[in-house]
């Protein structure tokens, strides 16, 4: 079955059978809930912060953008 918190690990709906790989938006919703994500997943082996059944650039780039936006943004008001 695969989780229903849509986070990476070997529970992952992009696992299954048949399933399409992680694309732009699997990627950015991952980078988004990095941080929970990396929490969680010191206690429980079964949850990753990256997907690694992916589409490659697409899922790259939205998870870049997903822990971007996490994290703050762009850095326009670093100095």
């Amino acid at each position: 079955m695969a989780n229903s918190l849509a986070a990476a690990g070997p529970n992952s709906k992009y696992k299954l059978p048949g399933a399409e790989p992680a694309g732009f938006w699997a990627g950015f919703w991952h980078g988004l809930i990095a941080p929970i994500t990396f929490i969680i997943s010191l206690f429980t082996p079964n949850v990753r912060i990256y997907e690694s059944h992916n589409k490659g650039v697409l899922y790259d780039f939205g998870f870049i953008i997903g822990v971007s936006a996490s994290f703050g943004g762009s850095g326009s008001q670093a100095r």
